[in-house]
């Protein structure tokens, strides 16, 4: 395991004021959902607190205000243990405005408040192997295949490509200053994270073409994007189906907490 220190990027803002999953939760915001009376958020925090990779922790969202209601996320920011900040309009310009404010050979993670079953584990694995890879930014990556294997009930975003249909985890490491480049990037397509196609057309059109006909592999369409920004992208495939599992639906909340529950 590497000793490089990273600073972690939580987003944490709600995304819709009418989110059902928190209206049937009763919760002040999305990131305060609970999972067997633990909110996501805490849960998140507490990983990367146990990860060795990982130093600084920087939250982007939500309101100040609301954390008042969860013992342990007002007092690990009243105790600097955690930073604050007001999130921007989108995830994305929550992120890069928080690796802004950072000294630009910072390593960078940058995942979500809606990832309760991360653990201290997933985020060392995927840190270590990042590093690894060279790259200026890894992705977290990995075969729907294996998810449905482990969660078959689990509902994924699935970009299908010539070797595999492929989820993400919502794990994304910053490793250079040239990576700043994709998170820049990454506010123009954000709005199309739910549409592959569209994602890929990032790509170009040749490529677009390719993938419609089922010929694009992930390593060739990370390698295109890279040549598009300018940066080296690199996957680091991830052995735990739950890196993959978010909570975007109470059906995905019920799912969590099945699992949670066989873990206590």
């Amino acid at each position: 395991m590497t000793a490089t220190e990273f600073t972690a990027v939580i987003l944490a803002a709600d995304r819709r004021p009418d989110d059902p999953l928190v209206t049937a939760s009763n919760a002040a915001c999305k990131a305060l959902v609970e999972v067997n009376g633990i909110a996501m958020l805490q849960r998140v925090v507490a990983s990367l607190q146990g990860s060795k990779c990982v130093g600084d922790i920087v939250l982007c969202g939500p309101a100040r205000e609301q954390l008042a209601g969860n013992e342990f996320l007002e007092g690990a920011v009243r105790d600097g243990q955690v930073s604050w900040r007001a999130p921007q309009k989108s995830p994305s310009s929550s992120a890069y405005q928080a690796m802004q404010s950072l000294p630009r050979h910072t390593p960078v993670l940058v995942t979500t408040a809606d990832h309760p079953l991360l653990s201290a584990e997933i985020v060392d694995y995927f840190l270590g192997n990042a590093l690894q890879t060279g790259a200026d930014v890894a992705v977290g990556v990995i075969r729907f295949s294996a998810i449905k294997e482990k969660f078959p009930r689990a509902r994924k975003t699935v970009t299908r490509l010539r070797d595999g249909g492929y989820c993400g985890c919502n794990l994304f490491a910053f490793l250079t200053p040239k990576s700043h480049r994709v998170a820049a990037a990454w506010r123009r397509v954000e709005q199309q994270r739910k549409n592959p196609l569209r994602v890929v057309s990032q790509l170009g059109w040749w490529s677009v073409l390719r993938y419609l006909l089922g010929r694009l592999t992930l390593d060739k369409a990370l390698a295109e994007l890279s040549g598009r920004l300018k940066v080296d992208i690199k996957p680091v495939h991830m052995p735990f189906p739950e890196a993959a599992i978010d909570v975007d639906s109470i059906a995905d909340q019920r799912l969590v907490e099945e699992i949670t529950g066989t873990d206590r």
